[in-house]
């Protein structure tokens, strides 16, 4: 079993509303992917996640009733903190581990499909590279991108991290990929959702850190 079928992300119900304890249990295991990728470069983005899946628990366990679904956290929020609002709270926190998450789900999808640079096709470089240009590199500052530049010298190779997705043991590379495949739906579906209700209640916000 991969480290990411271990925790599978429950299915998004109809209404596109995700329960909040449910998604903090599915999202908790997440940090240890980064580990996957070998580098000690990419302790920020995971340092990132804790940070914000703590700070998200903490509004939760606050009130688990009043804050029983993401929605209700940011509707909350938004009455709470007024103009402050979305850069604040919980809010601000989902704001940047759904990035995150988005990160991860590219970079998976990316592998997924086969994508390989032709001139160094044992390499997940052209991956990440994918992952980080679409979810992460627009709400960076020029000296973190620099960051990340020199963390894809120490990427692992395409084997080493599919191995290290599938906690050290030796599978057949197709067959990590069918789980990965697994993962990915109902992951996607989750941070989708989590994308449109952003875009719907106007909470995204476009700044650089």
């Amino acid at each position: 079993m991969t480290l990411l079928l271990d925790n599978q992300f429950p299915p998004i119900p109809e209404s596109k509303e995700i329960n909040t304890k449910a998604f903090l249990e599915s999202v908790s295991h997440l940090p240890p992917f980064f580990d996957c990728l070998g580098s000690k470069v990419f302790a920020p983005i995971k340092a990132d996640i804790n940070r914000n899946i703590i700070k998200i628990k903490s509004v939760y366990d606050s009130d688990p009733v009043k804050y029983e679904t993401l929605q209700q956290i940011l509707l909350a929020e938004k009455s709470i903190h007024g103009s402050e609002w979305p850069k604040a709270g919980a809010t601000l926190a989902l704001m940047w581990l759904k990035r995150g998450l988005r990160f991860i789900q590219i970079l998976l999808e990316s592998l997924a499909d086969g994508e390989r640079d032709d001139d160094n096709p044992i390499l997940i470089r052209i991956n990440i590279t994918k992952a980080y240009d679409q979810a992460l590199k627009r709400y960076h500052g020029w000296i973190v991108q620099k960051v990340f530049k020199a963390a894809l010298f120490a990427a692992p190779c395409r084997s080493d991290f599919l191995k290290a997705l599938s906690k050290n043991q030796e599978v057949a590379e197709e067959d990590c990929l069918c789980k990965v495949r697994q993962f990915l739906i109902n992951f996607t579906a989750t941070v989708d959702a989590i994308y449109e209700m952003y875009y719907t209640m106007n909470a995204e916000l476009d700044y650089q850190v």
